[in-house]
């Protein structure tokens, strides 16, 4: 699937994702700035979540509560290394049944499993957003 959209679109942008989307792993590709925590914004808001909304780049991860759920949405681009996620957990919540939205989930790639949906994100030579879904079926590398 793919999209061509600006930012005031966002929200349908982010139903179609939601619609599409095979697992509950969603890994966010782009350069800073391009819109991937906007675009979780609107999904967590589509997801039934009443919490406030930004950017984990401090804390790492975030968690919004939904009906019979949680999201859990990470922002990985200060970690160096595998070590550094083991250190605070991401096991645990990758091995959970919410939602998991991780962006620059480079540094955790050895360690995802099953079944993830990756969402490209890059700007056309018209200044649009154009977002890729790939769906992708995984096993774990040794880390």
């Amino acid at each position: 699937m793919e999209i061509s959209y600006e930012l005031n679109e966002v929200e349908h942008v982010a139903k179609q994702l939601i619609k599409n989307a095979t697992s509950k792993t969603l890994l966010f590709y782009g350069n800073m700035g391009v819109g991937k925590t906007t675009l979780i914004k609107a999904i967590v808001k589509i997801l039934g979540s009443n919490d406030e909304v930004s950017s984990p780049t401090f804390s790492i991860v975030n968690e919004y509560e939904i009906e019979n759920g949680f999201i859990y949405h990470f922002d990985l681009y200060r970690i160096n290394d595998i070590e550094e996620a083991y250190n605070f957990g991401v096991e645990d919540y990758l091995y959970s049944e919410h939602y998991k939205l991780i962006e620059w989930p480079e540094k955790i790639e050895p360690i995802l499993f099953d079944e993830f949906d990756e969402i490209f994100i890059d700007f056309n030579s018209k200044n649009k957003r154009i977002l890729k879904l790939n769906i992708k079926l995984n096993t774990p590398n040794k880390a």
